[in-house]
């Protein structure tokens, strides 16, 4: 299967139940300890930006992004992205990044921030970022901070990250 066999579509509230499952089987328990949880917990993800993906009736995977502050700075929080085992390697992920970061190209607030692998993101976009000077709300790996832009030295992203109201 090819990811051209897929469907993806915007999420909306009946996508829930099998969303929480498939991250459920990603990420397990752990995952509600993480900062990015604690952000995740001040206020809902946007729908709008957030996407998932359908294999027949099957949801097979899915991307969220949340409004959040960095400082002063209008941004995102991707995540969670979550593929089901038996859909990974198929460019599903990829898409799903691909078209919520499109989602957002127009908007002011088009700085995208999430916690993961460069290895996997970074090919997707996103540049190792120096968060030494951010105050997140819970536990995080500093080294595993990415965003989708590299920063110029007169661009500084400083500050508490929470959650934004659109």
């Amino acid at each position: 299967m090819f990811v051209s066999q897929f469907t993806f579509l915007n999420e909306d509230i009946s996508h829930d139940n099998a969303i929480q499952e498939i991250n459920e089987e990603a990420f397990g328990p752990g995952r509600f300890a993480r900062a990015a949880a604690r952000i995740r917990e001040q206020g809902p993800h946007d729908n709008k930006h957030s996407y998932i993906c359908q294999d027949g009736e099957q949801i097979v995977g899915s991307v969220r992004l949340t409004p959040i502050w960095i400082g002063e700075t209008k941004a995102y929080l991707l995540g969670p992205l979550a593929v089901r085992p038996s859909h990974k390697s198929k460019g599903v992920g990829g898409k799903l990044i691909e078209l919520a970061l499109n989602s957002i190209a127009n908007d002011d607030d088009h700085i995208v921030m999430l916690v993961g692998d460069f290895a996997y993101y970074g090919p997707k976009g996103f540049y190792l970022f120096d968060a030494e000077n951010l105050v997140f709300p819970g536990p995080v790996d500093r080294a595993r901070i990415l965003i989708n832009k590299e920063l110029s030295s007169e661009e500084m992203l400083v500050g508490k990250v929470k959650f934004r109201d659109c």
